[in-house]
Order: C-alpha cells, then sequence, then structure tokens
C-alpha cells in the first residue's frame, strides 16, 4: 500500500508524535509498504491516510474523507485529543466520525472515547529499541532526567520545584532536555538555572543524545498533565531505568494502577518525597526498579510491530470485502 502519514507539528521541533510518526514510517516501509510523511494532506493519491491528532488534522481528515470516500482512514487520538479536545467541542468526534479505524496508544484510552467509536479502536503501545553501550549512571551524585519540550501541558518545571525542597544533604541532580516553546518557557527555565544550584536545562539535544543522557541516569521523571502516552516512558524502560511519574490516565494505561513511582499532577511535595526515597532508600529504589522491568515488554519493537501488521492486516481484508 502507499500509505501518508500526517503529523502536525512545528517544523524544526522534534516532539513526541514526530519521533512517534518517523518510527512508524519504518515499521510501515519494514512491512513492505510504501510511506510518506506530510504536515498537513496535500491531496496526493494515496490508499491509505493515518492523521495523528483527531482535532490538529481535522483539516486533513475531513479533505481526505471528502475525496477518498471509499479508502481507509487511521485516526491517532493524541492525549490534548483524548483528556481535552473530546469535552470541548465536535472537531475530535467529527473525526471519530469520519475515521474507519481508529488508534491510541494505551489501554486506558479506550474508556475515553465515546461508545459508538470503540468497536473502530486498536491499542498500539509506543516502543522503543534498547541502547547499546549506554554509560553508566553517575557515581558521584544521583541524576535525574525530565525530557519534552517545554510547555504548559508537561508542566515542565514541577520537577525542579520538587529539587528545590530536597535538604542539603541530597546528591540529587536534575538535567532538562527540550525546546523553551514560547519566549516565556525561556525565561523560566534560564531563571531556575540561575537560582537552583540542582538544575541544568540542556535544551534541545539531538535525538540519540537524549536517548544516551535517558540510558544513563538513575531516575525519569514524567510530570505531564495530560498525556496520551508517552515516548520517554518507553525510552526510559527498555533502557532499564526506573520513572517516577504523574498518576495520570496517559501513563496508568501503560504503567498500570498498582504502579509505586506515582504522584499527584502538580504535587511538588509529593514528587519531592518520590525523589528522596529513591535517592536514599535503596530497596525502594530497587521496587521501582524491578516494576519497570516487568512493565518493560509492553513496549517491545516487536510487539508495535505486529500491531500495526495486524491492523494493517484488518484494513485490508475489509477492502478485499467491499
Amino acid at each position: 500500500m502507499h500509505i501518508k502519514l500526517v503529523i502536525p507539528s512545528p517544523k524544526g521541533v522534534l516532539d513526541g508524535n514526530r519521533v512517534t510518526v518517523q518510527r512508524w514510517a519504518r515499521i510501515l516501509k519494514g512491512l513492505g509498504h510504501r510511506v510518506g510523511i506530510e504536515g498537513r494532506y496535500q491531496g496526493n493519491s494515496c490508499d491509505l491516510l493515518i492523521a495523528v491528532h483527531a482535532c490538529k488534522s481535522f483539516s486533513s481528515i475531513g479533505r481526505f474523507f471528502r475525496e477518498h470516500t471509499d479508502r481507509p482512514l487511521v485516526v491517532v487520538l493524541s492525549g490534548t485529543d483524548l483528556y481535552q479536545d473530546l469535552k470541548r467541542g465536535s472537531e475530535v468526534t467529527q473525526s471519530l466520525s469520519m475515521a474507519t479505524h481508529i488508534v491510541v496508544l494505551q489501554k486506558q484510552a479506550l474508556e475515553e472515547i465515546p461508545q459508538e467509536f470503540r468497536p473502530k479502536a486498536t491499542v498500539i503501545y509506543q516502543s522503543a529499541k534498547p541502547l547499546k553501550g549506554s554509560p553508566p549512571p553517575p557515581k558521584s551524585y544521583f541524576r535525574v532526567c525530565t525530557v519534552g519540550n517545554l510547555r504548559p501541558v508537561k508542566d515542565p518545571f514541577r520537577l525542579a520545584l520538587a529539587g528545590r525542597r530536597l535538604p542539603a544533604s541530597s546528591r540529587l541532580r536534575i538535567w532538562q532536555v527540550g525546546q523553551a516553546l514560547s519566549s516565556e518557557m525561556r525565561k523560566t527555565a534560564l531563571a531556575e538555572s540561575r537560582r537552583n544550584g540542582r538544575y541544568r536545562w540542556m535544551n534541545g539535544l539531538p535525538y540519540w543524545r537524549t536517548r544516551r543522557l535517558i540510558a544513563s541516569s538513575h531516575l525519569v521523571a514524567i510530570t505531564s498533565r495530560v498525556e496520551g502516552s508517552s515516548n520517554v516512558l518507553s525510552e526510559a524502560l527498555v533502557s532499564s531505568v526506573p520513572v517516577v511519574a504523574s498518576r495520570i490516565p496517559g501513563l496508568i494505561g501503560t504503567l498500570g494502577t498498582d504502579y509505586s513511582g506515582y504522584f499527584p499532577p502538580g504535587d511538588t511535595q509529593a514528587l519531592k518525597r518520590l525523589l528522596l526515597r529513591a535517592e536514599t532508600e535503596a530497596e525502594f529504589y530497587q521496587k521501582l526498579k524491578a516494576e519497570c522491568t516487568r512493565i518493560a515488554s509492553v513496549v517491545q519493537p516487536q510487539r508495535e510491530q505486529r500491531a500495526w501488521a495486524n491492523l494493517l492486516k484488518k484494513i485490508e481484508q475489509t477492502e478485499d470485502r467491499r
């Protein structure tokens, strides 16, 4: 098949959605398909359109639906689709109506989809490949990294605020990776770097450097208020790096309800307590590590590839019956 992937990410910004789409393109090409990526559907002919973001890709979804009513259309739901836009307006619902198939990135998302659309839905967990030859974590300090472009939905400075509350005896250091998507975010990151001796803002890094940083950290913190899923979570899990995470549906859907490393979204004090326990209580740290190792099978590349192969087989069978 000739497949088009539509991803409405800003040009020049490597965000989670673009990482996901680039990985999917490799998977789909590996399955024998011809694949192109574009920011908006331009009207070029293709056998299948896969659109990321029901809301942001609404115009692309609508155009493809009008011009190719007989062709399959996959809509991939993001976190903002599921946990914000679905409640606010009709564009997400219209996109789900036009879709022949829906993809969500963790099982908890199924509960958010209106009942009428759930038969269309497939769960495809995001995967990551383990790195080879990653350096070990530092011995002189306890490194916690957080990764994601700086924007309010990620609550990007929650980790830095928690770090400020740690006792002077703590050896914990915070490394933050992500481009500032507004001048206000940039000012905040620079100010935090000046006032917080534990904090280091790395700005945007090449993907390979980010992966090595994750793999060589003691802990990864995911502080988002909204997530559809998380590439950073997958990357930490396959590198056997435990995580602390805000207790939100988009992360519970992968980590499970009983994971020991949750804190309430936006709760600086609770996050501080988790960080201190992970740094100073070896038994708690090993518990987090063991739980993450157990969960890691969900985000293996072979599983994601099989999921896409199964979905495309289902799509082709549906087309053959028409």
